[in-house]
């Protein structure tokens, strides 16, 4: 199927951030290509400077626009690099780990066509996994005072106090504060009035991010219980395990600096430099899980030389 002949006016910009997923992308195109359903407009690639090969078999494809950036330039700057080479007016950021199902586009897309619905502006489907399970894919927006209490550790315990919701089990068609990024359909207009991701994000938060200024901007978030793909999650953030934890924990810095009052903001980066580090440490040797002992020292030592050089920057 060639995806430029099924531009219409309902059609469907899927943009694709890869690094070294292996076969996992081959999957995910594969999916598009039987259950695209007519309606993708572009489907575009962006590799962030994978070394594995995995984009080797678009070479020459005519259904797919590849753009090898050469370098990792984060996942929300690649994104908006993939978004601005299609004009479809939906976009559906896909992760290559997430592969789509009959009627995973076709749904969403209906609901979000009527006329009632024309204040959704963003929508995200049920995610199964390996064993058919749905996956608790939906989130809250972060507070100062759970992130605060995350470094703690407190939302092990009480799992009410995180975001993530995994208190609901996805089993009705509703409106959520935040659908998770591995499929996130949103209005092109809207996409681009926002300005896109916040490219100060490398990797992780940019998503919630977006949907909270979208929810600032009037516009609400659903998530679709009938439609479904499947998505086997983790993606390739595993085999960089200290690098996950600086960006995880940078992106909750900067995400705190952004959306916090000065006192919110300030308790939740003391926190995660000071108290997480020796939470996280406690619990590794309660696991004994010693061989992560290094990533945890990567990590943070990555995370405080960052600090450093922000504090000195501002200064």
């Amino acid at each position: 199927m060639d995806f430029s002949e099924a531009r219409e006016v309902r059609s469907i910009d899927i943009i694709i951030v890869n690094w070294n997923s292996g076969p996992q992308l081959q999957a995910c195109i594969e999916s598009i290509r039987a259950h695209g359903d007519g309606l993708v407009g572009r489907c575009i690639v962006v590799d962030n400077g994978s070394s594995d090969g995995s984009t080797d078999f678009l070479a020459g494809a005519a259904d797919v626009d590849l753009v090898l950036t050469g370098q990792n330039l984060g996942f929300g700057r690649a994104c908006n690099l993939g978004a601005a080479r299609g004009d479809s007016p939906y976009l559906l950021f896909l992760n290559p780990d997430a592969w789509l199902m009959p009627g995973s586009l076709r749904l969403p897309l209906d609901f979000m066509s009527r006329p009632e619905n024309g204040q959704v502006g963003i929508s995200g489907i049920a995610l199964i996994d390996e064993t058919g399970k749905v996956q608790r894919s939906c989130a809250r927006f972060p507070n100062a005072a759970g992130m605060f209490m995350s470094s703690f550790g407190l939302n092990r315990l009480i799992p009410s106090m995180g975001t993530h919701m995994h208190d609901w089990d996805h089993a009705q068609t509703r409106e959520v504060p935040h659908v998770i990024g591995a499929f996130y359909l949103i209005r092109r207009p809207l996409f681009e009035r926002l300005r896109g991701f916040d490219e100060r994000f490398f990797v992780y938060l940019e998503d919630v991010d977006l949907s909270r200024r979208a929810r600032l901007a009037g516009y609400r978030s659903y998530f679709l219980t009938e439609a479904q793909a499947f998505h086997e999650g983790g993606g390739v953030s595993s085999q960089v395990k200290a690098h996950r934890l600086f960006y995880s924990l940078r992106s909750r810095i900067q995400y705190a600096r952004k959306h916090f009052s000065g006192p919110g903001a300030l308790a939740v980066v003391a926190a995660t430099l000071t108290v997480e580090p020796i939470t996280r440490l406690g619990l590794l040797i309660l696991k004994r899980r010693f061989r992560e002992l290094g990533d945890l020292r990567r990590g943070f030592g990555m995370l405080w030389a960052w600090a450093l050089r922000d504090r000195k920057g501002a200064a």
